[in-house]
Parts: C-alpha cells; structure tokens; sequence
C-alpha cells in the first residue's frame, strides 16, 4: 500500500459489526488507521500527551489495559504505545461518560502496511459508538504537537462533528450522551435483556427505540418496556380508561375512590361538592401523573384542577381523595413482586438558601439526569411547581426554615422528580390481595397498581384508602434503584413469566459456510429437518424460504437475512447459507449456531476485501465454527487440509466428514472415530458406495450414495460430499437415521427443488446440465461428473464464465479446467463486469484454454449470456452433453427450456 510519510493520521475506512467476526464474538466497530509519520512518534515520544488526555478523561486511569489491574493503559501510555491503541480507549471512555458503559478493546496492526492498524471497540449503540470513534481520534489529535495534527478521513466513522457542532469538548461530550439517551433502553427494558441475556436468551432490537424481541422464530416473546407479547390489548384499554377500571374494581369488591366524569369546570364542581372536599381531578386517560391536581380544596381549586386536567383529555375525573401515603404495587403474573413508597419531588430547607437554589443543589445529585436514563428523574421547575409554591405562599425566591419541608409537585411520580422507597417487606396480606384481584380483573399480565393507605403495614380496610389507579406498562426503574431500601429483581419473575421452566426461546441455528457446495447442502439440510416436522426457515444464495416458501428473492446469505428468519414467528428450525461477505461486513447475523459447518475452502473471492490467501480465507470462514456454543456441534470436511486444522479452534462436538472412508480412512480420521467422535463418511463400493455414520464407536451403515436422486446414481461426487456434511448435521442435531435416510431419497436435483445447482433437461435430444461452478474448484467438481458421463454421449460443450472481480490467474485456470473436457467452448462476460472492462474476463479465459493447447477454432465469445445459451443450444447434436454455468439462472433455465431445436438438414443419400 502507498504510504505518505509525512501524512497526519488517517482513518481508511470502518466497519461496524452487528454479530460475531473475524476479530471476536463481541459486537465491535472497527476502523483501519494509517498514523502516517505518527508510527514513528510513540506516546511516550510527545512530552505531556499522556497527562493532558488523562485530565480531560480521568476514566481512563481505570482502565487496565494489558496489565488488567487500573492504571495499567497509563503505563502503558508512559512506557511508549501507539495512538491508534489511544484512540480505542479513549473510544470506549467516551462512550462510559456518555452513560453507555463498554469496556472491551484491541488494537492490531496490519501485516504488509507499516504504521497501518485494526482499532476495534465495543459499543452498546451502533450510532453511540461510531461518534465517539470519531471523537477519540479528534481528540487525540488536539493534543499533538501542531505540525502533526490534521486527522483525516473521520467521516468513515460519521458524518456529523459533535466536536464543531458544540463548540468544544465538553459540548460533544453532552451531546454524545443526548444521543445514549435517545438510543440506549430504558431502566424497564434494560433490567429484562439483561435477566434474559445471563439466562443466555437471544436478544434482538426490532426498531431504534424499545421494541424487543427475545428468543427466535416460534419461541420468540416481544416486549417493549413493561409492554409484553401476552399483554391483553383490551386490557390495555380498560387500564387507559379510569372510570371504567374504578367501576370494574368497584363491582369486585375493591375499595376505590368514587366520582364521576365530567366535561366542564362547573360540572367538576357541583360534583366535588356532591363527593365532598378535598378531591383530585385527572384526565381520563392520563398517564406518568400528568394533568393530576390533589388535595383540592374549594370550588376555585377544582377550576384549576379541570383546567390543568383538560390541557391532556377533554374528559376529567373528579373524585374523592384518599388519604395515606402513594405507594407503587408491582403485580408479576398475578403475584405482587415489590411495592414502593413514592415521595413526591421536594425540598427540604436549610435556612440560607433559597428555593430555587435547593432545587439546583438537589439536581446535582449524579443519580439525575432527564428522562428516564438515570435512577433519579431532575426536577424541572414549571407552571405547576409555581403554582404550588404560589398556593403555600412561596416562590423561588423564598428561603424556607431549616428542615421545613416544601412540596414541589402534588403526585410522586418519579417522573417529575419524586424518589421511591422501597416497602415490599412491609405489605400487609390484605393489600397485597387487593393488589392482586386488581391485576387480575382488569386483565393484565405486568401492572402497577397505584395505592394510597396511611399505613401500608395495616389493611386498607381498617385504616381507610384504597386503589387509585391501575396501569399497564409500569416503569421497573423505583423497584430496581430505590432511593432507599432494597433493590428488587423485579426483571426475574417477569421473564419467568415468558420463559417458564428454564426455555431459552432458542430454536435449531444451522450455520453452513465454504467455499463450494454451500447452496446444495443448505437445501439439503434444510429438506430433512422438513421431513422431521420442522417449519424450517432457510437462507441461500436464491432467496430466503419460510416453511416452503420462497418470501424473498435475490442473494439473501448475509446477516441480514438470517436476521430475518430468525424474526419470523413460525419459524422452528433455522438453515443458514454463510457466504463470507457478510462475515466481512458486518459479522454473522446470530450469537451461537447450534450446528456451524466449514464444507472446504478453495481459492475463491482472493483479492477480495483483505483476504489474499487460502489462510486468510479459512480465517474468515472458521468464524461459523468458532460461534457454534458450546453444547452444539462443528462440522469439518475432513478431506481439506485447511479445514481439518479448524478442529483446535472450534466449539462443541468435532463432528468429520470424509470421502475416504473404510480402508481409505486417514489416520487421524480413524483416531476421532476410535476415540469415539462422529463422523460420516463415503465407502466406496459397487453401485456408487454407501454412505456410514461413526458415533460412540458403533458403525451404522445410513444408506447407498445411488439412492440420493442428486448423486445421479452415485456420478456426482460432489453432492455425495455434499450429502455427507448434510448428514452429519442433521445426525448431530438428533434427527433420527430413517428420517434422514427418507429424506435424501427424495431430494433430487430438479431445478425447482435446487436451482442452478445440477439441473438437468433431457428434452431436446441431448442433455443439459446447468450447474453455478463459478470457481475453479467448482469447475473442478463438476468437470469429474462430465468425465462419468462422456461414455454416454457424444460431444461435450461448455458455456464458461467467471466473475471479473476474482484475480487472473483464478480466470485463466478456468480456461485451463474447461479446455481439458469440452469439445466447445463458449466463453461469456458476466453482467456487471465488477471492475474489468468488456471482454478482459474472456480474453483471460481465452488464455488459460489456449496455453492448455485448446483449438482457437471451437472456442466461440459471447459477450451476452444469452446469446451464449442460444449458441451452446445450436452447437448440440443428438446425444451431446451441453454444460451451461449460468449468472442469471432463472433467465437461462427459461432460455434454455424455451429453446426449439432445428432439424438436421437431411442428406442427398438419404433421399434415395
């Protein structure tokens, strides 16, 4: 790579991986640095660097870095690193401040590039997270010396510039942590990933906000909040309407306050005095206690309490007041699982200052902050705190007596400022039931009960007060960090409620990956697990399939589409096809594969995104392998060198697939299977071999290759490997032998059932095979076959191509492979050419055949795919073998199929 020595530094570009990747199995985001002349200018090379990043960031004295012990990154720092290791902590230093904490790091230089580096970091926010990357690098750079500065290339990162935008340091800090509060969950919704992901629950984010799905496919729960999948709708409703809850409640027996609904302030009035003083009144369907005034008094009260009602609903309640103490009860699946006293947002005086600098003093308390992000909600001084104070005769300016206590909001929720003390211990039996009813006949599955009673350790039914409110998606956050008392696990019985007897809402992950044969053997997978009953959700370079059918079209064997099937509610089995683009992207679109499955890696994609060798290629795809758990099972093609050597890095059972089986097994192949591991291999015999499991040192014979119809009697080496991986899989996952066996007796390769993958057309008086070998070794694969079938027929034309954006010497070894089988050969451009120009790609195909000494005279060039088709379909006499390798394989099947073919011209001596 060209190098600029006197450069500052320079972000190349970034990648954010959403799942497991070439570097980890956490969630990263990875940038490439080049320090340009800063390699030569380690830290403990720039007098004061360190001290000046330590008082902007004084975290970072804790972190440990390679020592483990805190401290250790300063060492570090003073014994001389590189800044690209700088910036990934101070990556993740800013993220910790911003309220989003992470702590997990590397920082690896890249081979073949002096002063070039792999920053990675974790991130809890993908936006979060790209910020603050682009913020370390700016903020390590104003620290240089000033001919040094002058980082480059931060919009790979991110466009925007918190640092510009706000003016300073400080400002992008605040700003980085707006952005936390807006993406990061809330208290609810953390504390319930959190409890599923220690009980090892998948955890998937449906949307920007709160919307979570927890579990895959058929055993997926939803919840948003307190929110759950099994919340009743209509229960939501009823809990939305005040008054018919009250009168609900009130017709089972509960003590509820009585009053009425009414539309207009003097309507409010008549009724207070109908109910007598003092009274609340709400909005009807209000919520977080906005619009509620309490302890009203007189007729002018209850005017300003209809007012302030009717600024969040046009209907009003007004009803008596209970007297007592605002209490929080947590009802969990019909069980009461905390109560909390709330105290409404307050002040408590000292005698010297003022009211509104205690609210100040109260605000710096470090568990505030807005919204909901902290444990403690800051009190926002508004028209109604002013009228509060106004109505006790204060404002802000007032200095009230030492320990003279000054309400500023008349409901307690935290929301507006209020704290919560924690009384579970206290509940009398009789409240807790109360509670308990009143979850029950409103009809929700998680509610908070609001409950006022004087004494919460003595029944309401002596001491007077009752249920105020019921409500659906209660906030945990009071429960969870009281500010005082015990904190609750409240997030337990809540996912012991959607996941009872210890589920995990796992389904069957089957993750396939290599570099040939991915296609047929993810179908093939996929088709026995749909024998055993399974609705089976499948992805493949064809399209994603959901219990048969086809819901989407195109390349889908990225993340992202199998995120999609691991979305998909009916789905009780996932098969996965794992190219190693998306590997490289973004990582792989799960945590944990029960079943990961390396078929072999040949040269394919070299070149290609950083991956230039066989190793680097088997390093990308061990990925699979690596983020199968631990009680799940590897399986490696035994026959590849490359693949073998997986085995000291993959999780689960080792479970080999071999050609070579019987007398042919390879030492080390019959060291795994005497010791007892499993594997599945080909014994060559009479009428295409069989196909043997090994597992617990038993041998059982499972089928013969000629059964599978896609061996075509046993021909098609390929798909008999292919049928052995397939095999060890769905064994290792405890599909039964005669299921599978059943299964692979019906799997053929029509085009319908496996497209562009060996299909075969006997129609027009000679054989077409149309098969996607795309490489080499794919070409390899399936110029074997042609070679069984020769004696059969007659000539044999071959339609080749390659995409353009694999290296030359991969394009000419086509030419080299093709021109040592076919008769004829037509070679043909790929549509989008991937960076060659018109013609380049089959002028290296040319080569390649022509140095293996093919006759320029039957090798034909057509650019166009279907043209190509057209002329492979005219060259063919009766009882020729036609090879099409196709790009567009839907578009040259229906050529194919709808070609007609011409009679041979009939000759003189056949006329006489």
């Amino acid at each position: 790579m060209h190098h600029d020595r006197a450069a500052p530094m320079r972000v190349l570009h970034a990648v954010t991986y959403r799942g497991p990747h070439l570097f980890s199995h956490t969630p990263m985001i990875r940038f490439r640095l080049d320090l340009g002349s800063l390699e030569d200018r380690p830290t403990n090379t720039l007098p004061g660097f360190a001290d000046a990043l330590v008082a902007m960031l004084p975290g970072l004295r804790e972190h440990g870095c390679s020592y483990g012990t805190p401290g250790g990154f300063i060492r570090r720092m003073r014994e001389g690193t590189w800044l690209g290791h700088v910036a990934e902590h101070v990556a993740l230093e800013l993220q910790s401040r911003a309220g989003s904490r992470v702590t997990r790091g590397k920082t690896r230089s890249v081979k073949g590039c002096r002063g070039c580096y792999n920053v990675l970091y974790a991130y809890r926010e993908e936006e979060v997270g790209l910020l603050a990357g682009r913020l370390a690098l700016q903020l390590v750079d104003s620290l240089l010396p000033a001919v040094l500065r002058g980082v480059r290339g931060l919009e790979e990162l991110h466009e925007r510039d918190l640092l510009a935008e706000e003016g300073g340091f400080d400002g992008a800090l605040a700003a980085l942590s707006r952005v936390v509060g807006r993406r990061a969950l809330g208290p609810t919704t953390r504390s319930l990933v959190h409890e599923a992901e220690r009980r090892g629950i998948p955890v998937m984010r449906l949307d920007s906000l709160s919307l979570v799905q927890l579990g895959h496919g058929k055993k997926q729960q939803r919840l948003r909040a307190s929110i759950t999948g099994r919340t009743s709708s209509i229960a939501v409703e009823i809990a939305g309407d005040k008054d018919l809850t009250k009168s609900l409640l009130s017709e089972a027996g509960l003590p509820v306050p009585k009053g009425a609904v009414v539309r207009t302030a003097e309507a409010a009035v008549q009724e207070a005095e109908r109910l007598g003083y003092p009274v609340v009144t709400k909005p009807l369907d209000g919520n977080h206690g906005r619009g509620v005034s309490l302890d009203l008094h007189s007729a002018d009260a209850v005017r300003q309490g209809f007012a302030h009602a009717a600024e969040h609903g046009r209907r009003v309640i007004v009803e008596q007041q209970f007297s007592g103490h605002d209490h929080r009860i947590l009802v969990i699946a019909g069980e009461v699982r905390a109560v909390a006293q709330r105290v409404p947002a307050h002040v408590i005086g000292d005698g010297a200052r003022s009211i509104a600098a205690l609210i100040e003093e109260v605000n710096r308390d470090p568990r505030r902050g807005s919204g909901h992000e902290k444990m403690l909600t800051r009190i926002v001084v508004d028209e109604h705190v002013l009228a509060l104070l106004a109505k006790a005769g204060m404002s802000l300016e007032s200095v009230p007596g030492e320990g003279q206590w000054v309400a500023l909001r008349d409901t307690a929720n935290l929301s507006t400022g209020g704290t919560a003390i924690d009384r579970t211990d206290d509940i009398h039996p009789d409240n807790a039931c109360i509670a308990r009813r009143a979850a029950q006949i409103v009809g929700l599955d998680v509610a908070g009960i609001d409950f006022l009673a004087p004494d919460i350790r003595r029944s309401v039914r002596e001491t007077g007060g009752g249920i105020v409110e019921v409500n659906a998606a209660p906030g945990f956050r009071m429960h969870l960090e009281p500010f005082e008392g015990w904190a609750r696990d409240i997030a337990r019985p809540a996912i012991d409620m959607l996941f009872p007897n210890g589920e995990t809402g796992r389904i069957p992950i089957i993750a396939i990956t290599g570099t040939n044969g991915k296609s047929t053997t993810t179908r093939m997978v996929a088709h026995i697990l749909r024998h055993s009953g399974l609705c089976v959700g499948m992805t493949s370079t064809s399209g994603v399939w959901v219990g048969g059918d086809l819901v989407w079209e195109g390349d889908a064997s990225g993340p992202r589409s199998a995120r999609m099937v691991l979305r998909e509610p009916t789905v009780e089995a996932a098969v996965l096809e794992t190219a190693r683009g998306g590997i490289l992207r973004e990582g792989l679109g799960f945590e944990e594969a029960d079943i990961g499955a390396v078929l072999n890696i040949a040269a394919d994609h070299l070149g290609l995104k950083e991956v230039d060798t066989l190793e680097d290629l088997a390093a990308v795809k061990s990925v699979v392998v690596e983020s199968v758990r631990r009680d799940g099972c590897s399986v490696l093609n035994a026959d590849d060198p490359l693949t073998l050597a997986m085995e000291r890095h993959a999780r689960g059972r080792i479970a080999f697939f071999s050609m070579k089986g019987g007398a042919q097994m390879t030492d080390a192949l019959r060291e795994h299977v005497e010791a007892g591991g499993l594997a599945v291999v080909h014994e060559d015999g009479a009428g295409g071999g069989d196909i043997v499991v090994h597992d617990d040192r038993r041998r059982l014979p499972l089928m013969g290759a000629a059964e599978i119809p896609a061996t075509l009697g046993g021909m098609a080496g390929f798909n008999i490997q292919n049928a052995l991986a397939a095999v060890a899989m769905t064994y290792a996952q405890g599909v039964s032998p005669p299921v599978i066996r059943a299964a692979l007796q019906s799997f053929s390769t029509s085009f319908e059932q496996s497209p562009g993958r060996l299909n075969i057309h006997d129609g027009h008086g000679f054989r077409v095979i149309l098969d996607y070998a795309h490489n080499p070794a794919g070409l390899t694969a399936l110029c074997d076959l042609v070679v069984k079938l020769r004696p059969r027929h007659g000539r044999a034309i071959g339609m080749i191509s390659i995409p353009g954006d694999r290296r030359d010497e991969d394009i000419r070894e086509m030419g080299r492979i093709a021109a040592a089988h076919f008769d004829e050969l037509v070679l043909r451009e790929r549509p989008d050419g991937r960076g060659r120009a018109p013609g380049e790609v089959m002028n290296l195909i040319a080569e390649g055949a022509l140095e293996a000494g093919f006759s320029p005279e039957r090798m034909h060039r057509v650019p166009d795919e279907l043209e190509a088709t057209d002329l492979c379909l005219r060259l063919a006499r009766p009882d020729d073998l036609v090879v099409l390798t196709p790009t567009s394989v839907e578009k040259v099947w229906a050529r194919m199929l709808a070609f007609v073919p011409q009679p041979a011209p009939v000759r003189e001596s056949e006329m006489a």
